[in-house]
């Protein structure tokens, strides 16, 4: 007969750790809460805050969302949306797109604390520009 510590250690190795995702189940994404979709872009964009918002994509997004955002990064295995196509973005917000970036979504880290808010409303802006090409 097992010792009553030894049969809790037992039970307590064979119970799921969390609900860690595996490579073919991705993980569940919280909905956004619709006071952050229902923000509204207060930035107006200069040439300079364009072109940091360029600069910080180029670094931190190009890799998984493409150069052209066409979600074609160097990071085999994604498939991200093509935000070339103008498709892409129709269902979102800029509030949306701002929470999402500022967040983070599924694998995809957040920039919060990185960023400051008027660098997220200029990212917000530069996203939406790549399907006006």
């Amino acid at each position: 007969m097992l010792k009553p510590a030894l049969s809790l250690l037992l039970l307590l190795l064979t119970l799921p750790l969390g609900q860690q995702p595996t490579p073919d189940q991705p993980a569940a994404v919280a909905p956004i809460p619709a006071a952050d979709a229902a923000r509204v872009n207060p930035i107006k964009p200069t040439a300079a805050s364009l072109a940091r918002a360029r600069k910080v994509y180029g670094y931190d997004c190009a890799m998984c969302h493409g150069p052209t955002g066409n979600g074609k990064g160097e990071i085999a295995g994604m498939t991200l949306k093509d935000y070339t196509d103008p498709a892409a973005l129709r269902d979102r917000t800029d509030g949306e797109l701002f929470y999402i970036i500022q967040n983070g979504r599924g694998q995809m880290p957040g920039e919060s604390g990185r960023q400051t808010a008027e660098e997220a409303w200029n990212m917000v802006i530069l996203v939406r520009s790549f399907s006006h090409k």
